[in-house]
């Protein structure tokens, strides 16, 4: 391999990756479908024990026990979680009082590409 063609290959490789990285960045915002999909899929996960909850999620649980991480919207019935996390956000305040379906929804929302 001559040393322009490694020149090549090496701009080659830092275009795909901005450009992959752009995308990444693109900032979707998760819909209220996605939110009823993973709040309808965790406690599908919890009950198969496949998630593994973080010491965040079991702190997060303890402050939606005590009430201070629920919020009322117009945007879904009963009550959810807001939150600047997208993984977070649009959570049912009843599931994330349970550290292992806050890590189930986590999971599905990452799936989603959130």
């Amino acid at each position: 391999m001559t040393r322009l063609d490694k020149v090549v290959t090496v701009l080659a490789l830092i275009l795909l990756g901005s450009l992959a990285t752009t995308r990444m960045a693109d900032g979707e915002v998760p819909s209220s479908a996605d939110f009823a999909a993973c709040n309808a899929a965790a406690p599908h996960t919890v009950k198969a024990g496949t998630v593994s909850p973080t010491m965040a999620d079991h702190a997060r649980a303890d402050r939606a026990r005590g009430g201070a991480l629920a919020t009322n919207s117009p945007d879904f019935p009963g009550t959810v979680i807001e939150s600047a996390d997208p993984q977070i956000h649009g959570m049912e305040a009843e599931g994330a009082k349970n550290a292992s379906y806050q890590a189930a929804y986590r999971a599905c929302m990452r799936r989603k590409g959130f």
